[in-house]
């Protein structure tokens, strides 16, 4: 089987990618980096009322009409008022109330002037300047409008968005159930790190980048571990896994080697969806669902792990979470350095962006790790183009 394009294969991964439709109500304490899971209103405007944006005095603009310096407006100081205290009075002509930041302000007043710009004596207020109507004035609802939509279904929620909430009086929010994913590695060469490294194998980093990017997108994958080059066995341990997890993601055995035990696994577990894209480096991606299930499974190359989990795995992703923002962006840079290779076909490579230019590093391997730690976009190269020069523009694949 040659294989499919990229997006052919999006488009396969998606049409088995369950949308979750449970939810559940939680605290706003615990929600930060949940997906609301309903449009949410605000109940009544913020403000609630009126209110003071300083420390001054509160009191009616009309009575200081042609007030100077030298010939100061004055007012009769009746009370004090504090954020969360009410008066429950009405000023006279004449009278001003000492007014503290975010209180309400009083019936018969319209504008407040700051404590530093007044003198009092006594029970006397001593205006020295006009003020205007409304002037340092908080209105009801100047925030927030009643029945204003204030949380959309599918956003996710950060703290200035549980802060809103807060506002509103709400205690919880219903977001949808987080997806359950599950990430393992094959390979008999593989050691977990912490134990001896022998002769002729590796640690086991591909299992480490999984984790590390899900948790980075948002996500608390199970990790299950390093699955045995047999696949009986790797069969029995993804079967406990089909009916209560929505995503199963492994790196390694995908292509045709001895030990390339996905291809029997799956027939074993479930059903397959595709093998190969036509795309390097990660070609030998394989697809299946089992159970309520989908599976893809990821080249053991580093780099190509890499590659294949950005591309097709976060649009999965995206539709199993319901959130907008998981996947990635495209644009055209302005290439720094020159790519000395010709790609007949596809072909993705690691780059740095930044301001609008994308710049190379000096290794391309697919099994190289150390070169992609600092980049964080992806040169999409079409099949059929030669070498790559300084100043030429790329189709660029923007990864944060």
């Amino acid at each position: 089987m040659e294989g499919i394009v990229l997006e052919t294969a999006i488009d396969m991964l998606l049409a088995n990618t369950k949308n979750i439709i449970d939810f559940e109500d939680i605290d706003l304490f615990e929600a930060v980096g949940r997906v609301s899971a309903a449009d949410v209103n605000a109940r009544f405007d913020n403000p609630p009322f009126d209110r003071s944006p300083l420390d001054g005095y509160a009191l009616n603009s009309a009575f200081t009409k042609d007030a100077t310096a030298s010939n100061p407006a004055k007012f009769k100081i009746v009370g004090e008022e504090c954020a969360g205290d009410f008066y429950t009075g009405k000023l006279n002509d004449g009278e001003a109330l000492r007014i503290m930041t975010g209180a309400a302000m009083p019936a018969g007043s319209d504008c407040v002037i700051r404590q530093e710009d007044v003198t009092v004596i006594d029970d006397e207020l001593f205006v020295p300047y006009e003020l205007k109507h409304h002037e340092n004035y908080c209105f009801s609802g100047e925030d927030i409008k009643s029945g204003n939509l204030l949380i959309k279904r599918g956003q996710v929620l950060n703290a200035s968005r549980i802060a809103v909430l807060a506002s509103q009086g709400f205690t919880s929010v219903k977001v949808n159930r987080k997806p359950s994913i599950a990430i393992a590695s094959t390979g008999d060469e593989l050691l977990m790190p912490g134990t001896e490294l022998t002769a002729g194998k590796i640690y086991n980093s591909n299992l480490y980048f999984l984790a590390g990017r899900l948790k980075e997108l948002g996500f608390d994958p199970k990790i299950i571990g390093i699955l045995p080059d047999d696949a009986n066995k790797a069969a029995a341990v993804i079967n406990e896994y089909k009916d209560n997890t929505d995503l199963f993601i492994t790196t390694g055995g995908v292509s045709v080697g001895k030990k390339d035990i996905i291809h029997d696994v799956v027939k074993l577990v479930g059903q397959r969806i595709f093998w190969r894209v036509l795309m390097k480096p990660g070609a030998p991606v394989v697809s299946y669902t089992a159970g309520n299930m989908l599976g893809i499974a990821l080249s053991g190359n580093p780099f190509a792990a890499y590659a294949t989990f950005e591309l097709l795995v976060r649009p999965v992703l995206e539709k199993l979470s319901g959130r907008s923002d998981i996947i990635y962006r495209r644009c055209e840079a302005e290439l720094i350095n020159d790519f000395p290779k010709e790609s007949r076909g596809r072909r993705f490579i690691r780059a740095r962006y930044e301001n609008g230019c994308v710049t190379l590093p000096d290794q391309h391997a697919s099994g190289s790790l150390f070169s992609a730690a600092d980049c964080n976009a992806l040169i999409d190269i079409p099949a059929g183009t030669g070498k790559l020069t300084a100043g030429t523009k790329v189709n660029v694949v923007l990864l944060y």
